[in-house]
């Protein structure tokens, strides 16, 4: 268990996340990188910006709740998720763990937070999620079982891992992209991401545009490969401590991407997404019989628990929480 680690972490930023607010009004606007919010053992400080390059963002309608509307567009229809299994999954409950975690994370109190996050219309940010496509099945699980692109990939090939998965037409038969989805690449123990996936993130999110429709997609590696830098507790409530603590960064980018899906929408002066603002703070928690949890998913007596960081409210001042 590696609780101290965390609520250090947590103490750090305040319990509300206003900690994250430190010198934001002597820093320049900045746009997200998509990259996350750092790791366990390398998190960012207060004063640090998440975006590498330094990237100006577009002006913001400044909201008051510390994170502020670009202009760009959100995820207003259901949103579909689809998983893109990459590498050796055999024998991993990951399999289980993480699509229970996709069929059953939509209308929740804690998806609800994205409720309060709209595009320039004023419409919000569904709350409505479904695992539309799981690639475990043949001919995908096949395709990406072989490591087209070996065992570290780089941010290019992620892409196309994405792109010949949609153009093969194994998910549904269509090969055109999903515009209300967002593709998940996961990738197995012995495969990692050469642009930093353990050391200077834990997953990701970006787009790119095929024939005028954003796809929408991200990459979370498994967590066993790096437990001290993308894991919050080395045992966990579904005894899997890396594909538990994937459930946690497949939240965090989820919510993410809904929001600010082409990273022009939803985000602080910083190059803050609402999820990062709250990076791997967890709010109260409860003890399971193998580790720490913070909310359980699904209905009784078909529940799961999970340990997932909390999400940026954007209401009230705006604050950190695991409901609304």
């Amino acid at each position: 268990m590696r609780h101290l680690h965390v609520w250090s972490l947590a103490a750090l930023v305040g319990v509300t996340g206003i900690g994250l607010a430190l010198n934001a009004a002597q820093e320049p606007d900045l746009r997200p990188s998509g990259k996350g919010i750092g790791t366990l053992d390398h998190p960012p400080m207060p004063d640090q910006a998440s975006t590498p390059k330094g990237q100006a963002g577009p002006p913001s309608k400044n909201t008051s709740n510390g994170i502020n509307y670009r202009g760009g567009p959100v995820m207003t229809n259901p949103i579909k998720m689809y998983y893109i299994w990459y590498g050796n999954w055999s024998n991993n409950t990951a399999t289980d763990i993480l699509p229970f975690l996709a069929n059953n994370i939509g209308g929740t109190p804690y998806f609800n937070i994205n409720s309060t996050y709209y595009n320039g219309s004023g419409t919000k940010v569904s709350t409505n999620v479904t695992l539309a496509g799981n690639g475990l099945t043949s001919p995908l699980a096949t395709m990406v079982s072989n490591y087209p692109f070996g065992n570290s990939l780089s941010d290019a090939q992620i892409q196309q891992v994405v792109l010949n998965a949609i153009s093969s037409g194994v998910f549904g038969g269509a090969t055109t992209p999903d515009p209300n989805g967002i593709y998940f690449v996961l990738t197995s123990q012995d495969v990692t991401a050469s642009s930093g996936f353990c050391t200077s993130y834990c997953g990701w999110h970006t787009y790119t545009t095929v024939n005028n429709t954003a796809i929408k997609y991200s990459f979370v590696g498994d967590a066993t490969r790096c437990l001290s830098a993308c894991a919050a507790q080395s045992t966990s409530p579904n005894g899997n401590p890396g594909a538990d603590a994937m459930a946690s960064v497949i939240a965090h980018e989820l919510e993410e991407a809904a929001t600010d899906p082409q990273l022009n929408a939803w985000y602080d002066n910083r190059g803050y997404e609402n999820a990062d603002k709250c990076a791997w703070t967890f709010g109260t928690t409860y003890t399971t019989s193998s580790g720490v949890a913070n909310m359980k998913l699904g209905v009784a007596p078909n529940q799961k628990d999970f340990l997932i960081q909390r999400n940026w409210v954007n209401a009230s001042g705006g604050y950190c929480s695991l409901t609304y």
